[in-house]
């Protein structure tokens, strides 16, 4: 069976890592990529589990260096994926699993089309700024840019194959398990019957672990 990376994308607040986290317990074939981060940790959060939390001198020597397969500036910090975890996912033969925003989907999904992406979308914009408020990390000034920011965000729905409103989380878990489901069943009727189809895929998929 081949591959896929699958990305989750949502404004702050969303719940696209919350998703994530139960995607990965109940689906052993999807493996997490841990992105790397010049934010600081929230409490609650470790290094190499929620996110790799790196400097800005140390994001910005292995962004010089083509550690990223995309990177991105959100909300005055720097994300990005790490292509060793790219690579890890790959060799444990799973489906990649990504939280990332909206400027990293667009690269992941230019360097791998076959990149499914799956937008999360809160039921309202009163649930959104609740979720934001909860977290009691970022001042009003940062909570009305974020708010400011989902507007762009939303508004990129478009691009997207995939739309899950997450208005109850046990359902918004089946829907994007159900869209991987679906997406790997295409696929494999797709390989198939072309075998070059996953040629093709499979040299794409390497090819992002490279350096430009």
């Amino acid at each position: 069976m081949r591959h896929f990376p699958v990305v989750l994308s949502a404004p702050s607040g969303g719940g696209k890592t919350t998703i994530a986290r139960r995607l990965l317990e109940a689906r052993p074939d999807v493996g997490y990529s841990i992105s790397a981060t010049t934010r600081r940790p929230r409490p609650g959060e470790a290094d190499g589990v929620d996110y790799h939390f790196l400097s800005p001198e140390e994001f910005a020597r292995r962004r010089e260096e083509g550690a990223f397969a995309e990177c991105a500036e959100v909300h005055g910090q720097w994300y990005g994926t790490l292509r060793s975890e790219v690579e890890r996912v790959s060799q444990a033969r799973q489906h990649l699993l990504l939280d990332i925003d909206v400027q990293g989907a667009r690269q992941f999904r230019a360097a791998i089309p076959a990149t499914r992406l799956v937008f999360i979308v809160p039921p309202s914009a009163a649930v959104l700024r609740s979720r934001l408020s909860a977290r009691q990390s970022e001042s009003d000034a940062q909570l009305r840019s974020r708010l400011r920011a989902a507007i762009d965000e939303i508004a990129a729905v478009s691009e997207y194959d995939y739309v899950v409103i997450n208005d109850e989380l046990d359902d918004a878990v089946r829907r994007v398990s159900a869209i991987i489901d679906a997406e790997r069943s295409r696929f494999a009727g797709a390989l198939s019957v072309d075998p070059q189809v996953g040629a093709v895929l499979t040299e794409l998929q390497q090819s992002i672990l490279l350096p430009e």
